[in-house]
């Protein structure tokens, strides 16, 4: 995750455009327009997922309308990502990740047996069948994550247009050595954050709801009512803050993420610096996915079943994404001198090797 996520970042900073943009000028236009209809399918997905759970546990806690939360969180968040410049921004959702440690926090209400979690965090047991195959692939497409590797990107050049005199570093190499310690601190410590967090929510679920034999959850709802008897009010509180927590953070990347794509594969003029009369088109595809999100809750499709098939699909469209991310940071035609080394490249291909035979498992039935 680091290794990909260090290689995206490293793309924007050295050439000064998205990973859409770098894309464009350097693969044939399909593999373009493939990776970014897939994208906005999955974030789509992914958005109405996260804006239910959120107003599902809102109810839960306020009383109020699940719709009527769910629309104000909608409208709150595309309002903040329009109105606010994105360095105001984001020193919000950096602060608003401290709301994940909410699900660590849960695990000091509950017993854990942890001679048994340590033997399986590094010996699972599981029966290797397409369905093992498939929530494998699911918890590879919600950390190593396509929306991330866009996201990424693009926040280097927004970071880099922010700051006046600032430019893409094959312009200025002698910046390089100090962007790059940079932007490697910032990788590996932020994917070492998110994966342990990710761990302490598959605990926090383990020893909770599958311990007492409820493996099949259709809302968000329903996962932190059955919480409150097993694990009591304060770990249903924390769970709740955890899920909007994660949902406030996401809504805003996986929007973004999107109309970064989008909008550098039309060429449009696209940043959260940029005033809404200067980026129609790129605020316009925030608007239409989020919205697009708050539309399908009044489907009959499952909150949690799409965030799990968002998932999947991330996962598996994270593949081929993954190996042309791989080969743009290693050209120097694209990078100049600032190449990615030799073992970022390394575990770059060994996640596509674990993912992508992964993903072929999923496929074979049995």
């Amino acid at each position: 995750m680091a290794a990909i996520q260090s290689m995206c970042a490293r793309i924007g900073r050295v050439t000064g455009k998205g990973l859409a943009a770098n894309i464009k000028t350097t693969f044939p236009p399909i593999v373009l327009q493939c990776v970014v209809i897939l994208l906005l399918l999955a974030n789509t997905l992914n958005i109405a997922a996260d804006v239910a759970a959120m107003g599902e546990v809102a109810e839960l806690i306020t009383g109020f309308n699940r719709h009527l939360m769910t629309a104000l969180f909608v409208f709150g968040t595309l309002l903040l990502q329009v109105l606010i410049p994105y360095h105001r921004y984001v020193f919000f959702l950096k602060w608003l990740t401290l709301s994940l440690l909410a699900y660590a926090a849960v695990l000091f209400t509950v017993h854990v047996p942890w001679g048994e979690v340590l033997l399986r965090t590094v010996w699972p047991k599981f029966t290797a069948n397409s369905d093992a195959a498939a929530v494998i692939v699911g918890v590879f497409g919600t950390t190593i994550s396509p929306y991330l590797f866009f996201w990424q990107a693009s926040e280097e050049v927004e970071d880099m247009r922010s700051k006046p005199g600032t430019v893409p570093l094959v312009l200025n190499e002698s910046a390089g050595g100090e962007e790059l310690r940079r932007i490697q601190w910032d990788t590996w410590s932020g994917m070492f954050y998110s994966d342990i967090t990710a761990y302490f929510i598959i605990l926090a679920t383990a020893v909770t709801l599958h311990v007492s034999g409820i493996t099949d959850i259709n809302t968000a709802a329903q996962a932190a009512s059955a919480l409150r008897p097993l694990a009591g009010d304060f770990a249903f509180l924390l769970f709740a803050m955890g899920i909007l927590g994660v949902g406030l953070i996401g809504v805003p990347v996986l929007a973004g993420s999107g109309a970064y794509a989008l909008s550098e594969a039309m060429g449009w003029n696209s940043g959260l610096e940029c005033k809404p009369a200067d980026a129609r088109g790129f605020y316009g595809i925030i608007a239409v996915s989020v919205l697009l999100g708050l539309v399908i809750q009044y489907s009959p499709i499952s909150p949690m079943k799409a965030l799990f098939w968002s998932a999947v699909i991330n996962g598996v469209i994270a593949v081929p994404l993954m190996v042309v991310i791989i080969m743009l940071a290693s050209k120097k035609s694209v990078m100049g001198n600032f190449t990615a080394g030799r073992p970022i490249i390394i575990l770059g291909w060994i996640a596509v090797v674990v993912m992508g035979a992964a993903a072929l498992r999923m496929l074979i039935p049995g």
